[in-house]
């Protein structure tokens, strides 16, 4: 009998990830960051909360921060139409120093 190859992980667990996914704005908005923003503001910034229409984005810099404030309005835009459900209404970007 022919064995065959093992199949990645990530296949099997691929139908159970929408499952084990909280339902919230933060959530949805954590999925659609990367291609939304790109991948450079991705990788220097991601999104840590959401409270009453207010996404708080952690940023590796004050200079990323202060950019992302500057481009809030295209990126809410951008945002909104990504998601499915929730608005968000406000950017709040911080900076968190490096681990």
């Amino acid at each position: 009998m022919r064995r065959l190859a093992p199949r990645p992980i990530g296949l099997a667990l691929q139908g159970l990830r929408a499952e084990w996914e909280p339902d919230t704005v933060l959530a949805a908005v954590q999925r659609v960051w990367r291609p939304t923003v790109g991948e450079m503001i991705a990788d220097a910034a991601q999104p840590t909360a959401e409270r009453a229409g207010v996404l708080t984005v952690a940023c590796s810099a004050a200079v990323w921060a202060q950019e992302l404030d500057l481009m809030a309005p295209t990126i809410l835009e951008q945002l909104n139409e990504a998601l499915p459900s929730g608005r968000i209404e406000r950017l709040r970007c911080v900076t968190v120093p490096a681990a």
